[in-house]
């Protein structure tokens, strides 16, 4: 495993881009996973070959990584599995209620230049941090 480098976070930041704007300019929908997740079931016809192909996308590029060890991360041991289901239910539940992730608010939104895109991203980093520190600081249980 290697250290974190500008190099490869730049690279990865452009190709997140690209593939952004592929889809936006190609089909004119937004990258937003969780909004391409949650419309697989129920969706209109017509809407699901471009959706099963984008996370197809994704899955392929984890596997084509894979073997490349230098870019590998180690997995965290010794995280309770209670804590990391609420971690996932709340990541979720808050996911539903900004209306969108990450990737469709942090990377399409602010793109876009969405005032609600740009909130819900300053709330998603104010929020990580928090966590970040009480995790680490207040209750010890990250290195």
């Amino acid at each position: 495993m290697t250290s974190f480098t500008p190099y490869t976070a730049v690279a990865g930041g452009l190709l997140i881009g690209v593939s952004a704007l592929m889809l936006l300019l190609a089909i004119g929908r937004i990258a937003g996973i969780t909004g391409i997740v949650f419309g697989l079931l129920p969706s209109r016809p017509g809407e699901q070959g471009w959706r099963w192909a984008f996370l197809g996308g994704l899955l392929l590029g984890t596997l084509l990584m894979r073997p490349m060890e230098r870019l590998a991360f180690e997995p965290r041991q010794g995280f309770p599995l209670l804590a990391l289901l609420t971690a996932g239910y709340l990541v979720g539940y808050g996911t539903r209620m900004g209306n969108g992730c990450t990737s469709g608010h942090g990377v399409c939104g602010l793109g876009r230049r969405s005032p609600r895109s740009l909130a819900a991203t300053m709330t998603f980093m104010a929020v990580a941090m928090l966590t970040v520190f009480t995790l680490r600081h207040a209750l010890n249980i990250l290195p």
